[in-house]
C-alpha cells in the first residue's frame, strides 16, 4: 500500500469516526430534550434551562462534526483521484512502451493486442473518471435521511395542530413493477428457443 492509499485509508476512516461521534451527539441532544419536557413538567425550571444549555451544545457539537467530515470526505475524494490517476498513468506508460515495440517490429498481430489492451484501459479511465466526478459533486453536501426529515415535518405539524399524514402518503412513491411476469418469462423463453432452433 502506498503513502496515498494509506493517507486515502486514514482519510475515508476518520471522516466516518466523525460521521459517527455526530450521531451520539443526536442522540445526546434527544435525550436532553426529554430531560427538559421531563423537568418543565415537574415545575423545575432553572434544571431544564442546565439542560436546554446541554442540548443546544450537542446540537452545536452535532453539526461542527458533520461539518468537518464532509470537508475530510471532500479530501478524500480528491485523494482517491490522485490514486486513480496515477494508477492510470502507469498503464499508459506500459501501453505506450509496447506500442514502441510494437511499431519497431509492424507485428500487426501485435499491435492490435495493444490497442485493444489501450481500449480498455482507457473504458477503466472513464469509469474511475465518471465515479469521481459523482463523489465530488455530493462530497460537501451532507445527505438528510429521509425518516428525520419526516420526523421533525411531523413534531412541526404536532406542534402547529397541522396534518400532515395525508400529504406524507401522498408524497411517498409507489414501488413499480420491476422485471417481467413468470408469463412474460415464459413467452420470452419460448421465443428465444425459437430463434436458436
Amino acid at each position: 500500500m502506498s503513502g496515498l492509499e494509506k493517507a486515502l485509508f486514514n482519510l475515508k476512516f476518520t471522516a466516518k469516526q466523525l460521521n459517527r461521534q455526530a450521531v451520539k451527539a443526536g442522540k445526546d441532544e434527544t435525550s436532553e430534550k426529554a430531560k427538559i419536557k421531563k423537568a418543565l413538567s415537574q415545575g423545575n425550571q432553572d434544571i431544564a434551562k442546565v439542560y436546554a444549555q446541554n442540548a443546544i451544545r450537542k446540537q452545536n457539537e452535532r453539526l461542527n462534526l458533520l461539518r468537518l467530515a464532509s470537508r475530510i470526505d471532500a479530501v478524500a475524494s480528491r485523494v482517491q483521484t490522485a490514486v486513480t490517476m496515477r494508477q492510470v498513468t502507469g498503464s499508459m506508460a506500459n501501453v505506450v512502451k509496447g506500442m514502441d515495440s510494437a511499431m519497431k517490429t509492424m507485428n500487426l498481430e501485435k499491435i492490435s493486442l495493444v490497442m485493444d489492451k489501450f481500449e480498455t484501459q482507457f473504458e477503466d479511465l472513464d469509469v474511475a473518471t465518471g465515479y469521481y466526478e459523482n463523489a465530488t459533486s455530493s462530497a460537501t453536501a451532507v445527505a438528510t435521511p429521509q425518516e428525520d426529515v419526516d420526523r421533525l415535518m411531523g413534531q412541526i405539524a404536532d406542534e402547529s395542530g397541522l396534518e400532515l399524514t395525508q400529504e406524507l402518503t401522498a408524497a411517498t412513491p409507489s414501488k413499480a413493477k420491476i422485471g417481467p411476469t413468470e408469463q412474460e418469462e415464459d413467452v420470452l423463453g419460448e421465443r428465444l428457443r425459437a430463434l436458436r432452433g
